[in-house]
């Protein structure tokens, strides 16, 4: 086996046990014995398990980033529903690894893993502005997108944590949190008004948009 095979199959044997376990719980010997190969040969390709779970996390960062990338097609609430049931599809197989990011791990505070943190962010920024079909945020919208983007974070970490409610109900529950968002932004200004109602122009009676119309109108009669 050649060196970048070789660095690329203890990769995503230490991304296999860092996702079903605390990266600080996962010893070199369990990832070389998983990988059928010696202690000594895993330093061969890694200087320590830092540099190895910062390889890992690489990797599942390009992953998690990807799962954001939606084709611009049919309304913003079905593609915005679609986006979450991937985004908690990568929860859901990396649950371990994905708390230990978040809330603190061996490569946690680094350069190198605040930057692939970043990375993810950054790239499900992007992706909801260019369905809403902006290149360039207001203020407004930028605290809007970025601070559903810490949502869905921070309520993915709490489903994780025993999974006490059902995720297809989270996945939807973070779709109407965009809409809210937007909407309680709106109130406060024109531009932001303007597109809230492109966003919801097109949206069907039984999408997810309406959903919340008419959950909000049955609460108040």
């Amino acid at each position: 086996m050649g060196v970048e095979e070789r660095r690329q199959q203890l990769i995503g044997v230490a991304l296999d046990l860092f996702s079903r376990r605390s990266p600080d719980e996962v010893s070199i010997d369990e990832i070389a014995t998983a990988a059928g190969i010696s202690r000594p040969l895993v330093y061969h390709y890694f200087p320590g398990k830092l540099s190895l779970y910062e390889a890992a996390l690489k990797r599942a960062s390009e992953d998690l980033a990807s799962r954001f990338a939606e084709p611009h097609e049919g309304p913003l609430g079905a593609r915005l529903l679609r986006v979450m049931g991937r985004f908690f599809d990568f929860v859901d197989e990396h649950g371990p690894g994905f708390s230990a990011l978040m809330r603190g791990g061996p490569a946690v505070g680094s350069s190198a893993t605040n930057a692939l943190i970043d990375s993810v962010r950054q790239a499900a920024y992007d992706q909801i502005l260019s369905h809403l079909g902006v290149t360039e945020a207001s203020p407004r919208l930028e605290l809007v997108v970025r601070s559903w983007i810490s949502l869905a974070e921070s309520t993915a970490l709490i489903w994780l944590d025993g999974r006490r409610i059902p995720r297809a109900e989270l996945e939807t529950q973070l779709v109407h949190d965009f809409a809210a968002l937007a909407a309680v932004s709106a109130a406060h200004d024109e531009d932001m008004a303007v597109l809230l109602r492109a966003m919801v122009k097109e949206e069907p009676a039984d999408g997810p948009f309406a959903e919340l119309v008419g959950r909000l109108i049955a609460l108040g009669s």
